[in-house]
């Protein structure tokens, strides 16, 4: 596909305490830049594919700064917006054998948050795009930011663009509103082709549980997603087992009405950074959804850029096909 993708999103400043330190234990934050959408921008335009983000920044240092790093990556950030107001930040806090990494947020009411009603013309936008991503932790922001997903998604609709839907559910930020996420949700799913959701966000929408277990409980929501939302022509998620903070097993599935790959489980150790794995698997399984793979080539060029991307630092992935065929290949050794 040589149409760009559109993504639409905040973008934010992660401040993490050195190491495995604990936040203001040591008088340095190291920074990184990242946001949902962002990082999976990046991981596909590190793949070679055309990536455009659509969000608003504050027009100072920390605005302009993260705009730079974004671009830096080869996303096209014409359409990124600066206007008044302020970064969103969050701090990270990595963990360690049995304590876990914890994250503060510092968002509320960033410029990206507070945008205008009339921000975004979406049938303007999203003209020649061939793909929307749009994530569940916009329209969790406020009822502005869910009017302003609502809007993206219904003019893809009308336009004839795909769009991929990240449920990336986050309780805190939907309960700091009087918010109705499961109707929110529902027609954000509804209007998707692709969903990156397992089981839980299905119960979530659908207001039932499944009763099966493993793969039969995934392959039971999936074909429930299927029936309730007729749009869907793929499902993909991962299945992660926290051993430690610093080893983890993980699996990754991607179900079709027609067909469905699992994974074997993968021992992820010596981990380095997790933020962002979510965001490195869209990135990989949209990599082999536009460049034409079944449900295996998909489900497994997901998995080796979620496992990859926690031997990284930061939020993104900024790997390459290389990367992802010697994965595949197992070999460890350096590569000379």
């Amino acid at each position: 596909m040589n149409k760009p993708i559109v993504f639409f999103g905040e973008l934010l400043l992660r401040l993490t305490a050195p190491g495995n330190s604990l936040l203001m234990q040591e008088p340095r934050l190291n920074l990184h830049v990242g946001g949902a959408e962002a990082n999976v921008a990046i991981g596909l335009a590190h793949l070679g594919h055309s990536c455009r983000m659509v969000s608003r920044l504050p027009d100072n240092a920390l605005g302009r700064g993260a705009l730079a790093s974004v671009r830096s990556h080869g996303v096209d950030c014409s359409d990124v917006d600066l206007a008044p107001g302020r970064m969103g930040l969050y701090f990270l806090e990595v963990g360690a054998g049995l304590r876990a990494s914890q994250i503060v947020y510092d968002r509320a009411g960033s410029s990206f948050a507070e945008c205008a009603a009339d921000a975004f013309d979406w049938d303007s936008l999203l003209d020649g795009t061939g793909l929307l991503h749009l994530s569940g932790i916009t329209p969790a922001l406020g009822p502005g930011m869910a009017d302003h997903t609502l809007a993206a998604a219904r003019a893809a609709k009308r336009l004839g663009v795909p769009v991929s839907f990240d449920g990336n559910y986050r309780a805190m930020l939907w309960e700091a509103w009087d918010s109705d996420p499961k109707t929110i949700l529902s027609e954000l799913i509804g209007s998707a082709d692709i969903l990156f959701g397992n089981h839980r966000d299905l119960s979530l929408v659908l207001g039932r549980d499944f009763s099966g277990d493993g793969e039969d409980r995934r392959r039971e929501a999936a074909e429930a997603g299927f029936a309730a939302f007729p749009s869907l022509k793929l499902i993909a998620s991962t299945a992660r087992h926290v051993l430690t903070a610093n080893h983890h097993r993980i699996a990754a599935r991607v179900d079709c009405p027609g067909d469905s790959h699992q994974t074997a489980d993968v021992e992820v150790t010596g981990i380095v950074d997790r933020i962002g794995a979510g965001d490195a698997f869209a990135a990989g399984v949209l990599h082999g959804w536009l460049n034409g793979g079944d449900a295996k080539a998909m489900a497994e060029s997901g998995l080796a850029l979620t496992c990859l991307k926690h031997s990284l630092p930061g939020d993104a992935s900024l790997f390459g096909q290389a990367d992802i065929d010697a994965f595949m290949a197992g070999g460890l050794d350096v590569r000379r």
